[in-house]
């Protein structure tokens, strides 16, 4: 059986990288991993010990981000340490917000996917229940600390993690279904799969 392609999916909060990431997987065959969704995980059980709370998934991670231990270089060392074991394992699709500049050597394809802040604040509200306004300021507070974060850790701006990839997709206009359709048209072209 042929290998299967390591495809990294990276992209701008809101932008629907763990819902492709997801949709590609069942396309495709090939295993998913979501960084984002573990890291919400860890934030949630945080939460749950200090006894916090919040509700919503997005908002858990974002107070986890602006946490010491949240925003801890050795916490991030670690998820980047397991997504890198995972993609040396080759056969799997990972959605990671710096995924396309940490895995460039291992990654047979980088995609990274962004939309506008009207379209990513409506996916937010939706998402999490909540006023598009509300969903906005949650947007700009997990923007403005994933960048302060990122930038304190690895000492660069992610939103210009774009440049490195090998597809750029604008969802603001696109289904789910249409962005993996064009995913999967270049994968094809590229005879990743």
């Amino acid at each position: 059986m042929a290998r299967k392609p390591v495809i990294v999916i990276s992209g701008m909060p809101g932008c629907g990288s763990t819902t492709t990431g997801k949709l590609l997987s069942v396309r495709t065959g090939i295993e998913f991993f979501s960084v984002g969704t573990y890291y919400k995980k860890l934030a949630e059980k945080e939460a749950d010990e200090k006894k916090i709370g919040w509700k919503s998934p997005t908002v858990v991670s974002t107070k986890y981000l602006a946490s010491r231990k949240g925003s801890g270089k050795k916490l991030h060392n670690d998820i980047d340490q397991m997504q890198v074991d995972l993609a040396k394992k080759g056969d799997i699709i990972i959605e990671s917000k710096l995924g396309v500049h940490m895995l460039r050597d291992l990654a047979d394809f980088r995609i990274w996917l962004k939309a506008d802040i009207d379209t990513r604040s409506k996916r937010y509200a939706q998402r999490e229940k909540m006023p598009i306004k509300d969903a906005e300021k949650l947007l700009h507070e997990k923007e403005k600390l994933e960048k302060r974060s990122f930038r304190q850790i690895y000492g660069f701006d992610f939103f210009e993690l774009e440049k490195e990839a090998d597809v750029v997709i604008d969802t603001s206009d696109k289904t789910p279904g249409k962005i993996v359709g064009l995913i999967v048209a270049s994968l094809r072209k590229r005879k990743l799969i």
